[in-house]
């Protein structure tokens, strides 16, 4: 994950930013209180890890790229109650115990060990009350993603490197964790974290390569003829309007991104 984002962080908030609905349903789902302290992992520049911060809450952002933390750390100066720390996801530099609640945003999939990844996440939520919050995607929903049509070979080595819910079950049972509950997450044109399926409603955005440039699967996992060949068949749909019924053909009831919430499985949860 560290050389992916060191390579991509120089521009990277030119097109990514906090969403607010994001914001408020990653608090929703933490139980968050103002006296508590929470970790944000995986942060990358620290878009949410800030929107967190402005909004009461006691934050510490980890991130393994150096770049990426360097301009959190530039767009965070005076926002009060927040922290930055370098750090390898599997070796966490925390105590046991020490924060009362986890969050993770569209970054599982770059984790080399997601078992190791969420023992060292549950090894430091408070043993009582600690809840774990993720935002990602599921390889169901990306096979549903339009720009499928475009762009094959790219969305199958993404969808290869997405955790399967039953994955993600997977790592966060054998770390004490179980799921409380799950949320599909809609893309919508007001959405303004622009990751990869952000321009779900609004196409025209991947033409824009300072859009491409902020999103891992263009950086990483495109190649440069697929995107070539992809971008002009896009843009002809595009001009002559046959990208309104390829995108009305994709939707579905199932969600673009989905939230998942675990707790400790002492307090009677069994997942679902």
């Amino acid at each position: 994950m560290e050389a992916i984002y060191d390579r991509i962080g120089i521009g990277y908030d030119a097109t990514r930013r906090a969403d607010p609905g994001i914001v408020a349903r990653l608090r929703h789902h933490l139980g968050a209180d103002d006296a508590g302290a929470y970790l944000d992992v995986g942060c990358g520049t620290g878009n949410y890890t800030i929107a967190l911060a402005q909004s009461g809450i006691r934050m510490t952002g980890i991130d393994a790229s150096a770049v990426m933390l360097d301009e959190a750390r530039r767009k965070a100066a005076g926002v009060a109650r927040l922290s930055w720390c370098q750090a390898d996801v599997a070796k966490l530099p925390f105590a046991d115990g020490q924060f009362a609640g986890a969050l993770c945003t569209l970054a599982i999939q770059h984790f080399p060990d997601l078992g190791a990844a969420m023992a060292e996440v549950a090894r430091v939520l408070d043993p009582g009350t600690g809840r774990l919050v993720l935002l990602t995607a599921t390889p169901e929903q990306m096979a549903r993603y339009w720009l499928n049509r475009y762009f094959p070979a790219m969305l199958a080595r993404s969808i290869r490197q997405m955790p399967a819910l039953g994955d993600v079950r997977a790592a966060l049972g054998a770390a004490g964790l179980a799921i409380t509950e799950t949320e599909p997450f809609f893309v919508t044109p007001a959405l303004q974290d622009l990751f990869l399926y952000s321009g779900k409603q609004r196409p025209e955005l991947y033409l824009d390569p300072r859009f491409r440039a902020g999103i891992s699967s263009f950086a990483n996992l495109a190649k440069a003829d697929e995107t070539e060949r992809g971008l002009a068949a896009l843009a002809e749909d595009i001009d002559t309007g046959r990208i309104g019924e390829i995108i009305a053909g994709a939707d579905h009831d199932g969600g673009d991104c989905l939230f998942v919430a675990a707790s400790r499985r002492n307090d009677g949860v069994l997942g679902i």
